[in-house]
């Protein structure tokens, strides 16, 4: 029985097919591939063919090799759970999920010149969903959007929705390709961000089975308000033979999944938010009732997981609208709290801003400690009372000090968390609960943002302390996880989500009422490294880690996932500083955005130097690091935070004309260090830094720092010449 295609479209450089089996014309799956390899796609094997399967009676001898994924996978309440084994491990192939009947589709051309395609999808339980794919043809990523509604006069409850599914993977094999399949995930945890992790589909325990029988799965998380607690929510399947990359993301700040999966030969990806299995969600939909699916982010590459990721940040790039003007040469900044370590006052923050005026910093930012502690506890935040003890004319003398010295004052909140010793802790019927009780996680209890009180609250105590004290950069923090849910009229994740909704939408309103706000996105460090977030900030926190020998690795783990001109990077400078020290530090943050700290009015009149220098670097290639493309080479091994070895991170320009170089060394690295230039040009040496003591060479077509010793860091910019 073949398999249909019910509609193709070529958008930008994406093969977009949608696909049924002849026996179920309106249950479709959709794939998508790249455009350049559609003529190499095969038609999968009708049959499973083995001597265990041939031997057995029939019909068992009979058993297809391949299934059709469907579009969408949901599953209301009454229906069949999936069987063979699911249940506990997924909510894919559920009854609701087999019932489904394509009923319309349709194309719309949009005005942002994105390709949409909309198909409406009927379930025999009365559920309808719309499933509207929009490629963007200078991206070539398509943005996904599952809406479900209830057009029935009786409720329906949803336990699972998925956000997308991309089937028949892969396509360039027609069975069920062995030794040919790896699937890319990112972990994360605190300090120890975008970590790629690996791994073979047969690793993986994702072959199918000997009959097909039993669901294979591998399904991943985060349950909670920290989206990138545990795991990125990206994922990539490689086919290695093919050269072919798919990769999916999802935007939401709150709990969700993906997972890998199989039944017949070819596998699927898929992933959404909570769900029944995980997040302690359902939703009852009333008649006339609709829920939407976060939005998910799919591409397929004809390369690598480079390459894929490449696409998804270019598509971040689009949606990045929350950045000033302002923020398009990447302005350095220089954050207090590893000088103070929360304890900020207005004399300090005054010598801070004479020590690095005329330096090149643009932003200067207290960070916690401004705000009163009556019990001179370390946190007691929820009031936002300035600290008269620290600031005694109030914070507008500090912010005309600053600005009078030429930066753009910044101050830290971490308005969405209250701590005991102040007045908002007892405000307990406006914060969230669970079972009844306030829901306290350590020393923080939470607002519930899904109270009209608490905007007006943090309206009056944030928007007018911005407004009225002059600030023009925020930094939002946030500290820990909600967990899986909270109190509410719905199901506990469903009041999580609406919860986080209502955060999301503080922040639309401080970007209203404060248009040339610049908005930091912090969370512990990068708790909160997702598209939406990132879409509603002009720029995120990379991590926690302040003075760690592994904040190369993390930056340049992270340039998969982060859009340079949004991952902002620490460079904490103290007194007793070596030059060596001094480059490795500094030279880290030209793998994002410049973030100095520490002790910079203490240092010594060559080391201030060293560092206006880097500043000064900083802002000439600051273009090339907003848009190059970043590849890391890494001859590291050894635990993270005892690194070994070297790492060379190139960011080449657009136009293949420019190359900037950012190199380390760790221990037991190699004598010489060596980059091999790419391309057929001849590449000039146009500035390079520290200018002492290891100057960079071209020799042989290479880029070579002669007997680099441990623990450096070294930055050298090329320019492309004529062809060689």
């Amino acid at each position: 029985m073949p398999i249909l295609v019910s509609a193709e479209y070529r958008i930008g450089e994406l093969l977009v097919r949608y696909v049924a089996p002849a026996d179920r014309p309106d249950a479709w799956g959709l794939t998508i591939l790249p455009a350049t390899k559609a003529d190499d796609a095969v038609a999968p094997r009708e049959w499973l063919d083995s001597p265990a399967i041939r031997g057995l009676p029939a019909p068992w001898n009979r058993t297809r090799a391949w299934e059709v994924d469907p579009l969408v996978h949901a599953h209301v309440s009454g229906d069949a759970y999936p069987g063979g084994f699911a249940q506990g491990r997924t909510l894919r192939y559920s009854a609701t999920t087999a019932s489904f009947a394509v009923r319309a589709h349709e194309r719309v051309d949009r005005a942002d010149g994105c390709v949409a395609l909309r198909t409406t999808l009927a379930a025999s339980c009365g559920l309808i969903c719309t499933h509207e794919l929009a490629v963007d043809p200078f991206t070539s990523v398509a943005s996904v959007v599952v809406t479900a509604g209830n057009p029935t006069a009786r409720p329906l409850t949803l336990e699972h929705l998925s956000a997308f599914s991309l089937g028949g993977l892969t396509p360039f094999a027609a069975d069920d390709a062995p030794g040919r399949l790896f699937v890319h995930r990112f972990r994360s945890a605190w300090s120890a961000e975008g970590r790629h992790d690996e791994q073979s589909v047969e690793a993986l325990n994702l072959e199918r089975s000997w009959t097909g029988h039993g669901v294979r799965s591998e399904r991943f998380g985060q349950a909670g308000s920290l989206p990138v607690n545990g795991w990125f929510p990206v994922v990539a399947l490689e086919d290695r033979a093919a050269g072919v990359t798919w990769a999916a993301q999802l935007a939401t700040p709150c709990t969700w999944h993906l997972e890998i999966s199989r039944r017949a030969d070819r596998l699927a990806l898929s992933g959404g938010g909570a769900d029944r299995l995980a997040g302690e969600w359902h939703h009852t939909l009333a008649p006339g009732e609709r829920w939407i699916a976060p939005e998910a982010f799919l591409t397929a590459t004809a390369g690598t997981i480079d390459d894929a990721c490449d696409r998804l940040l270019a598509a971040t790039r689009k949606r990045a609208t929350a950045r000033p003007a302002d923020e398009n040469g990447l302005p350095a900044v220089f954050n207090e709290w590893c000088t103070s370590w929360g304890h900020p006052t207005h004399d300090s923050i005054v010598t801070l801003a004479d020590r690095l005026a005329g330096s090149g910093v643009r932003y200067l930012v207290i960070d916690d400690g401004w705000a009163e502690r009556p019990g001179e506890q370390f946190q007691q935040n929820g009031d936002w009372r300035v600290n008269r003890r620290a600031f005694p004319a109030g914070l507008r003398a500090t912010t005309d000090a600053i600005r009078a010295r030429g930066f753009v004052p910044g101050i830290w909140f971490e308005f969405e968390a209250v701590n005991p010793g102040s007045a908002a802790w007892h405000e307990t019927a406006h914060q969230l609960h669970r079972d009844g009780a306030p829901l306290q996680v350590g020393s923080r209890r939470f607002w519930d943002f899904r109270d009209p009180w608490v905007h007006d609250f943090l309206a009056e105590r944030v928007i007018a302390r911005l407004r009225d004290d002059g600030f023009g950069y925020l930094k939002v923090d946030y500290n820990d996880s909600i967990g899986p849910g909270v109190d509410g009229p719905f199901s506990p994740g469903e009041n999580l989500r609406q919860h986080l909704a209502g955060v999301q939408r503080f922040f639309a309103r401080l970007r209203t009422e404060l248009p040339g706000l610049v908005i930091e996105n912090c969370s512990s460090g990068g708790h909160r490294l997702e598209a939406s977030m990132m879409a509603a900030t002009a720029m995120s926190s990379f991590s926690d880690a302040h003075e760690t020998p592994d904040i190369p690795l993390i930056a340049a783990d992270l340039n998969r996932l982060v859009w340079s001109a949004q991952k902002q990077i620490w460079a904490v400078l103290r007194a007793d500083d070596t030059p060596a020290r001094l480059s490795y530090s500094l030279a880290a943050t030209f793998l994002g955005r410049m973030c100095l700290s520490g002790d910079v009015v203490a240092l010594s009149p060559a080391a201030w130097t060293e560092v206006t220098a880097a500043i000064s670097f900083y802002r000439e290639v600051a273009p090339l690091i907003r848009d190059g493309r970043f590849r890391c080479q890494r001859a590291a091994d050894g635990p993270r935070a005892h690194p070994r070895g070297e790492q060379i991170v190139t960011i080449e320009s657009p136009d293949r004309t420019s190359l900037l170089v950012v190199a380390h060394t760790f221990d037991r690295a190699v004598k010489d260090l060596r980059l091999s230039l790419p391309g057929e040009s001849l590449w000039r040496l146009v500035r390079y830094w520290p200018a002492a003591p290891n100057v960079p060479s071209r020799e042989n077509r290479q880029l070579c720092w002669r007997v680099a010793p441990a623990h450096r860091g070294f930055v050298a910019l090329l320019e492309a010449t004529r062809p060689a």
